[in-house]
């Protein structure tokens, strides 16, 4: 349900930044766009999600998982915003996985 949750967040990002090219800060009406709204709620059930994995994991196992929203972001950008992916973010990802897998390992 981390992961889950985290992949949700990453989604509503992707979301926002959709949302963001279409905003035109004079025009209010560009504020009340489908993509923006879509965000909106996509984060609200991703916030809802975390508060439930909150209840149920301690804050010291969860929140390493956190890191992983620099690795689904831009490959979400990448894959439905066509923007560029580079090598560093993937090996930075990589270094973020292996700190989840040290900080959650169990004694």
């Amino acid at each position: 349900m981390i992961v889950a949750t985290i992949a949700l967040l990453g989604f509503g990002q992707v979301l926002f930044k959709y949302a963001a090219t279409t905003l035109q800060p004079g025009d209010l009406r560009s504020w009340l766009s489908l993509p923006l709204a879509a965000a909106l709620l996509v984060y609200g059930a991703a916030t809802i999600a975390w508060l439930l994995v909150l209840a149920r994991v301690p804050l010291s196992t969860a929140f390493p998982f956190y890191g992983l929203a620099f690795l689904f972001v831009p490959i979400l950008s990448a894959w439905l915003l066509g923007e560029r992916l580079r090598w560093s973010t993937l090996v930075g990802g990589l270094i973020i996985i292996a700190g989840i897998l040290v900080s959650s390992r169990q004694r």
